[in-house]
């Protein structure tokens, strides 16, 4: 199913089943009372984007480390592998949903009622933004615990009462806050309207560092090379570019032209370093025309030739990276990589990454444009936002780590 599929079904049924629940659960409440015990097992729910599994990792750091309590998490098929570059989460405890079929969704909701009262999971975190999909999955979950975003007097946002604790979401603060202060409600002794009225400090967005085993920079060498056709020498210095961005918000990409001409000032300061270009398998067709127009064979099509599981090792052993808002910027956070990341239709204020990161933002009056007001879509057809982002600007960022990179004798390419 496309995005905005999926969007009309949340609105127009999910607004009715929130409310049916509700009434519902609360039929269920007069006759069987909810007994609530310690909090043992906690189910994260966060379906939708990659790049947010990273951001509520020092979230979920924490609810292992105070509540000392077992975790879950329900996600997409598609995005399950990124849940694996931070590893909190064991993988027997990693429940999917196959989104790309709505026979298939219903089928994996329905058994997954099965599978959360198998395991006797008796807290569950709701991470989307005010989604009734989730929701309903919340309320269907059996827990005795159910925390999520509420809207209070906010309009237009409902997704039925069904939530033991109302967390006030807070677009002036960083999402991987918000996430925590999920976990401050859960461990609050008393209740609180709204959750939760507790500072988040700069301190607590802390991500686990990949360590890079020394016999994988080799590896990955080789890869590449088998992939691209070239020899990758171990002394070349590595320029990441991912010019893309997911298709649920196409509004953040930067224009092709512009990475082109990038790549050609990158290349032309540094006679030792070598571009690739990144992305998925469906995005290799366009990073070759990007190559062609070129015209270099030190840029490299790598579109396609990793698994997720294999980017922070590329990552440890690259210089920089220039990234869309998209999932790599984030992804990049668990290495000390340089990444510089292009901001339009969001902020980097809300969904900057955690790690060694720069924004490049033009901060127009309207941007950013999507929120959770919106559900993240935007009748934006004309990105000025990215357009007003020059290639003289990125390259000024990315100059001065350019110029640190040792000297090397350059042994290929033109």
């Amino acid at each position: 199913m496309n995005v905005d599929t999926m969007r009309a079904i949340d609105k127009w049924a999910g607004i009715p089943l929130t409310f049916l629940l509700t009434l519902l659960n609360r039929l269920v409440a007069l006759v069987r009372p909810t007994r609530s015990g310690p909090i043992q097992r906690i189910l994260f729910i966060e379906l939708s984007e990659m790049g947010s599994t990273i951001l509520v990792d020092p979230a979920l750091q924490k609810a292992k480390r105070e509540l000392d309590a077992e975790l879950f998490f329900l996600i997409f098929a598609k995005n399950k592998d990124s849940l694996g570059l931070t590893a909190t989460i064991a993988p027997e405890n990693i429940r999917t949903l196959r989104e790309n079929n709505l026979f298939l969704l219903v089928l994996d909701t329905v058994t997954f009622f099965f599978w959360c009262r198998k395991r006797g999971i008796d807290t569950v975190v709701d991470l989307e933004l005010f989604s009734r999909f989730t929701a309903l999955l919340t309320g269907l979950s059996g827990c005795c615990r159910r925390v999520g975003f509420y809207s209070f007097h906010n309009e237009g946002l409902y997704r039925g009462e069904l939530l033991t604790h109302r967390i006030a979401y807070n677009p002036h603060i960083h999402i991987a806050k918000n996430f925590i202060a999920m976990i401050n409600a859960l461990l609050s002794e008393e209740e609180e309207v709204p959750y939760s009225k507790e500072r988040v400090e700069d301190s607590e967005l802390v991500l686990p560092q990949y360590t890079c085993p020394p016999e994988e920079p080799a590896r990955m060498r080789k890869l590449l090379a088998e992939y691209t056709g070239t020899v990758i020498e171990e002394q070349a210095h590595l320029v990441l570019i991912n010019p893309n961005a997911s298709e649920l918000l196409p509004q953040r990409r930067w224009m092709r032209s512009r990475y082109e001409m990038l790549i050609e000032k990158i290349l032309a300061h540094r006679q030792d370093v070598l571009v690739l270009i990144t992305g998925a398998p469906g995005e290799h067709d366009e990073a070759a025309e990007m190559c062609a127009r070129i015209g270099s064979d030190r840029c490299l099509n790598c579109a396609g030739a990793l698994k997720l599981a294999q980017l922070p090792i590329l990552y440890s052993m690259a210089a920089l990276m220039v990234t869309n808002d998209s999932g790599p910027g984030h992804f990049a956070a668990v290495t000390p990589l340089p990444t510089f990341v292009l901001f339009g239709p969001e902020t980097p204020a809300l969904y900057g990454s955690l790690g060694n990161s720069t924004p490049i933002f033009a901060g127009l009056a309207c941007s950013p444009c999507v929120s959770a007001a919106n559900h993240r879509k935007t009748p934006c057809t004309d990105n000025k936002c990215l357009q007003a982002i020059t290639v003289d600007q990125v390259y000024s960022a990315v100059r001065p780590i350019l110029e640190e990179l040792p000297r090397v004798s350059r042994q290929q390419g033109k």
